[in-house]
């Protein structure tokens, strides 16, 4: 099936302007149909809610444009796009980490105001 931007905006919960920024930095590619008019596929579904996946994870527009080329180019890049994503997965892994310290020390303050106030 084929969806036209605003459809397709619709489903991913992507505005139209960031869906053209995204075909302008080469990260969607969207087909045209006879005249000229964008049109996106269930693949496009995909692709862009794993897009929003690198996003959620802190991948930078720079790097999700760079996996997106290699992407484009296809299966004789598997090996770099491969790479991309174990470099981000430890970007990620150290996020978590920071978090998970972080989220430990709220819980040190909370148990401190809880016990000065009695509530336990």
């Amino acid at each position: 099936m084929n969806y036209s931007i605003g459809q397709f905006s619709t489903i991913t919960n992507i505005s139209s302007p960031t869906l053209r920024y995204y075909e302008k930095e080469q990260i969607l590619v969207t087909n045209r149909d006879a005249i000229g008019r964008r049109f996106y596929t269930e693949e496009d579904i995909t692709w862009i809610l794993f897009i929003k996946k690198l996003k959620d994870t802190g991948m930078s527009i720079k790097d999700i444009r760079e996996y997106a080329i290699l992407r484009y180019q296809g299966d004789s890049t598997m090996q770099q796009r491969l790479e991309i994503l174990e470099k981000h997965k430890v970007f990620v892994m150290e996020e978590k980490a920071k978090w998970e310290r972080n989220l430990q020390n709220l819980d040190d303050k909370i148990e401190i105001y809880k016990s000065r106030l009695n509530l336990h």
